[in-house]
């Protein structure tokens, strides 16, 4: 707001009066920026002023795959909800979701190509044509294919399924490529390697939370950032309030406590990476039990005689009669279900606490039942397989491969490995070293400032697409999306059509493997081929009105195809089923465990202004990074909410607010990842701290996945404080001593 002197008040006022007059004078005398409303100088089809149209699409926001309806008028995109009609979101949506007309219509956007000319990670870049940028990268991959060096090209992408896996895949074969590589800092790598290990599949399950009786969650926080959160928390939502005179049993388990853990009706804060020795206990208790639910193929009582509650108890920090207790608990429910991520498998030892998870879960007899653990069909679309998944070990000899030479050009696509790999991976250097990185992506952030050319890429709000969830939900489904919008503020592509005028301008045989002028036309050639394998001598008007029901409803389900058989608990997995010590990196009192946040995310959610304006359910925090300390432990060091501590490792520190939380171990520090972006634009940049990046280089023994919790920091006082922004304000008491505490302290005092 303007400042106004008194004396020109008084003049105001004089001159219009207190009244209506003061009012305009006032708001006349104020410097504001003028903003223009811009209409649609050519209404899109089917434009009827003051009526909503809506659209079913498919939501990219996470990897979950639920399906979206988008309410439109003039025009203009304005609320998101979910399908109803889609099987994994049934008409709900989680708040990222939600917040998808934020990164349609942010200012931020990239709005047309991009050539850098200062440093790698300056973001000093200049404006080029669409022309100049294709045939300057289109001249360079066809060089490199000319020459036989097509394997010193790299595609690095996000998550990637349907038919636009599809085409990078097959864009990178023709070039040459040996490296076609997927990062997600959220895929759930450690259970995908569990369920190789006990079941053979590399695929996830399904997890029927539905329909159990009793639900036990390692660390998986199904209400929040689990997979599929919106799938999920239907679930437990049915299993808890959704069948009358039967309410499910929730217990959770987790050092610190999340809004799942809130819902349940029991939260065990288990020491940081003792779960899977929690697991093994239970499994003890259940199988000398008995009656078993299962035979002893596998020579149980051998494996689990040396994890009795009375011999684990103190390592995990839950008394024996507890654990005897859930046990009895899950033993007598008629659908017992286990579920493990997040936390449990973010140590050195995830891989083996989710492969007790599943032989849990193989105890219980619920493998292949309802309400308990189910194999999944395999997807009606393309699916990226094991060898494209890139985890932390991929991603470091990836890094590797780069600086010695053998990567001329990368070309990334919504993935920010810059952002979310530890300081020490790497990667950073090798991006540096690399002699061409193009970035197809939305936005500026940290990997896309690193790029020599930015192509601007249209968000999934406007663009044609597929997929097949993963997890799926027991049916084969095949999601479709479709441009809801055109938006006129930029030039962006889709990043099919990038992919398809780059094999264009290269030419030879690259161009004629791809000979399609939109990738709204490989799409639907890719449906066809599926619709005509399913309906032989099909003609091509039942494939137009298959088409149009298709985008009509946005999604697809083979109902023909239904669960598979019981899943197979696999020999091999009993040398896999020992409990394995965590280890843990740096000396220090407290391991440090980051989380994702639901507005957040892995920092993907950074740049949404809802977002950033959400509260965290638990402490009502907004806007910022802080610590959440155990109110022991805090006064243990004589601090209280907002006084800043600076957190050590040996990989680096960082600082950051207290915020003395209850639910949370004494020997844990909880930091939510998400905020401390160099760039990403003005709702991202330059708030908070990015805690991953002190977090160590450690990785799980198994599956080489970072463990991004096995990291152990120092707390000092740094003697400042900050005011700590939350919505749940501060509790006063007027000093009337209603709030039950001898001492109420303030900010500043």
């Amino acid at each position: 707001m303007a400042k106004v002197s008194r004396r020109d008040f008084l003049k105001y006022v004089g001159a219009g009066g207190a009244g209506a007059g003061a009012g305009i004078l006032i708001g006349e005398s104020r410097e504001q920026p003028v903003e223009y409303l811009m209409p649609l100088v050519e209404p899109p089809p089917g434009y009827i002023p003051g009526v909503a149209t809506y659209y079913n699409t498919l939501c990219t926001q996470c990897s979950a795959g639920c399906g979206i309806t988008v309410r439109i008028r003039e025009g203009r995109a304005k609320k998101i909800e979910g399908n109803p009609l889609h099987p994994v979101s049934q008409g709900r949506t989680c708040a990222l979701g939600q917040a998808g007309l934020n990164a349609l219509y942010n200012p931020d956007r990239i709005r047309q190509p991009l050539r850098r000319t200062g440093d790698r990670g300056s973001a000093a870049y200049e404006d080029v044509s669409w022309d100049e940028a294709l045939t300057e990268l289109g001249e360079r991959l066809g060089s490199l294919v000319a020459e036989n060096r097509g394997e010193e090209i790299a595609l690095l992408t996000g998550t990637v399924r349907g038919h636009l896996h599809d085409l990078l895949e097959r864009f990178a074969g023709e070039l040459g490529s040996q490296s076609y590589l997927q990062y997600d800092f959220t895929t759930p790598e450690n259970l995908y390697a569990a369920n190789e290990i006990c079941f053979g599949t590399d695929r996830l399950p399904y997890y029927d939370i539905h329909n159990a009786d009793y639900l036990l969650s390692f660390g998986a926080d199904i209400a929040g950032t689990w997979i599929s959160p919106v799938h999920h928390s239907l679930g437990l939502g049915q299993m808890r309030q959704g069948r009358p005179g039967s309410r499910g049993h929730f217990v959770y388990v987790e050092p610190r406590m999340n809004l799942t853990a809130a819902s349940a009706d029991e939260w065990i804060p288990a020491a940081p990476g003792t779960e899977g020795l929690f697991a093994l206990a239970l499994a003890h208790v259940i199988f000398d039990g008995g009656p078993a639910r299962v035979s002893d193929p596998y020579n149980w009582s051998d494996v689990l005689r040396a994890y009795s509650p009375g011999e684990v108890a103190e390592r995990i920090g839950v008394d024996a009669e507890r654990i005897t207790t859930i046990a009895a608990g899950l033993a007598a429910a008629k659908a017992a279900l286990v579920v493990g991520g997040g936390a449990a498998a973010s140590g050195t030892n995830g891989v083996a606490n989710m492969v007790a998870i599943n032989a849990l879960n193989y105890l219980l007899g619920n493998l292949g039942r309802r309400g308990g653990l189910l194999l999944n069909p395999a997807p009606v679309l393309p699916a990226p397989g094991k060898s494209h998944r890139a985890g932390f070990r991929r991603m470091r000899e990836f890094a590797g491969q780069a600086q010695a030479g053998g990567v001329d050009t990368l070309i990334t696509f919504n993935t920010n490995p810059v952002f979310n790999l530890p300081t020490g991976s790497g990667f950073h250097e090798a991006l540096a070293g690399v002699p061409f990185v193009v970035s197809l992506s939305s936005f500026l952030d940290e990997t896309t400032a690193m790029a020599d050319l930015v192509l601007p890429v249209s968000t999934y709000l406007e663009v044609w697409g597929d997929e097949s969830p993963e997890p799926g939900v027991g049916v084969q489904i095949a999601s479709l999306s479709q441009p809801v919008v055109e938006t006129d503020f930029t030039s962006a592509r889709a990043a099919g059509d990038i992919v398809l005028a780059l094999a264009k301008n290269i030419g030879g045989g690259v161009a004629s493997a791809m000979p399609f002028n939109s990738f709204e036309d490989f799409l639907k050639a890719g449906w066809q081929t599926i619709y005509e394998r399913d309906h032989p001598g099909a003609t091509s008007s039942d494939f137009g009105a298959f088409w149009k029901d298709a985008a009509r409803s946005g999604v697809w389900l083979r109902t023909t195809d239904s669960i598979e058989s019981e899943p197979v608990f696999l020999a091999a997995a009993l040398e896999k089923l020992r409990f394995a010590e965590p280890e843990f990196g740096g000396d220090g009192p407290y391991v440090l465990q980051p989380y994702l946040s639901q507005g957040l995310w892995d920092g993907r959610g950074a740049n949404l202004p809802w977002m950033q304006e959400l509260p965290d359910p638990m402490t009502s925090v907004v806007y910022t990074t802080w610590i959440e300390l155990n109110p022991a432990t805090a006064e243990d060091l004589a601090l209280r909410e907002g006084d800043v501590v600076r957190v050590r490792s040996p990989s680096g520190e960082f600082e950051a607010p207290v915020v003395p939380f209850n639910g949370i171990r004494p020997d844990v520090v909880g930091v939510p990842i998400g905020q401390g972006h160099e760039h990403y634009g003005r709702y991202a940049q330059g708030r908070g701290v990015n805690p991953l990046r002190i977090v160590g280089e450690k990785s799980d023994s198994n599956s080489g996945t970072h463990a991004w919790g096995a990291t152990r920091v120092a707390l000092e006082k740094t003697g400042r404080r900050v005011h700590v922004i939350k919505t749940g304000g501060i509790s006063r008491d007027l000093g009337r001593n209603i709030l039950g505490r001898k001492e109420i302290q303030f900010l500043g005092e």
